[in-house]
C-alpha cells in the first residue's frame, strides 16, 4: 500500500509540476515586485502558496460541479486562460511609461484618506492574480486535474489512499511554489534593476506567446469536437 501511495505521489508530480511551472511566477514576482520591500514580497508569497494550494484542492473536487454548472468547457477554460495570460504578457512587455515605476507598482493614492501626499501607499496584491492564477495554477494546471478527477471517477471513484495522494501532492506543489519564490529574493539582488527590468520583457514575450499557445490549443480542441467521428 505504501508503495502504491508514493507510486501516485511521484506520477502526479511528475505530471503536474511541468505544466504548473512554479519558475513562471518567479519571473512575474520579479517583474511586478519592484519597489516592494522584503517583508511585503514575502507576504506576497505566503498567501500566494496558499492560494495555489486552495486552487489545487478546489479544482479537484469541485472543478469539474463548477465548469458544469456554468457550462464552461475545457476549451472554453483554455480560451480564456489564454485571453488573461496573453494581457499579462502584453503589459509586461509595453510598461506604461506615463506613470514612475513606484507609482505604477505601489498604486499610489495621495488622494485618499489617511494617505498624505507623497506618502507610500500600501501595495497592491498581487498573490492571486497574477502568481498563483495564472502564474502556477493556470489553465493547463486546472485541465490537467479535472481529467484526472473525471478518469478515477469513471474507473470507480475515490478511495482513501486518492485523498491522502491529493493533500501530499498540493502541500509538495505548494512547498515547492514557496520556495521558488522566495529564492527570488536572492535573484533581484543579482540582476538589480535593468536586469529584472530585461527579465521582465523578456517574460512578458514569452507570455503571450503561451497565452496564444493556450488560445490555439482550446480551438483546434474545439474544433476536433465538432468534427464527425
Amino acid at each position: 500500500m505504501i508503495f502504491e501511495y508514493l507510486k501516485l505521489v511521484g506520477l502526479s508530480l511528475v505530471a503536474l509540476l511541468p505544466v504548473a511551472n512554479p519558475l513562471t511566477s518567479v519571473t512575474l514576482l520579479l517583474a511586478l515586485s519592484r519597489g516592494y520591500t522584503r517583508e511585503e514580497r514575502n507576504r506576497q508569497v505566503n498567501r500566494a502558496s496558499l492560494y495555489v494550494a486552495a486552487i489545487i484542492l478546489v479544482c479537484f473536487y469541485a472543478g469539474a460541479a463548477i465548469m458544469s454548472s456554468f457550462g464552461i468547457s475545457i476549451p472554453g477554460l483554455r480560451i480564456a486562460g489564454g485571453l488573461i495570460v496573453a494581457y499579462i504578457g502584453f503589459n509586461m512587455l509595453f510598461p506604461d511609461t506615463t506613470n514612475t515605476e513606484a507609482a505604477a507598482q505601489m498604486d499610489m493614492a495621495p488622494e485618499s484618506p489617511g494617505t498624505k501626499a507623497g506618502q507610500r501607499a500600501k501595495p497592491r496584491d498581487i498573490s492571486f492574480i497574477p502568481l498563483a492564477l495564472p502564474g502556477t495554477a493556470g489553465p493547463g494546471t486546472i485541465a490537467l486535474i479535472i481529467s484526472g478527477t473525471s478518469t478515477l471517477y469513471e474507473s470507480g471513484g475515490l478511495s482513501l489512499m486518492h485523498h491522502l495522494v491529493v493533500f501530499t501532492v498540493t502541500a509538495l506543489v505548494a512547498l515547492a511554489f514557496w520556495i521558488c519564490l522566495r529564492s527570488a529574493e536572492s535573484v533581484i539582488r543579482v540582476l538589480g534593476e535593468s536586469g529584472i527590468d530585461a527579465v521582465s520583457r523578456i517574460m512578458g514575450f514569452l507570455l503571450v506567446c503561451m497565452g496564444v499557445q493556450f488560445g490555439i490549443d482550446g480551438i483546434f480542441e474545439l474544433a476536433g469536437k465538432a468534427l464527425p467521428a
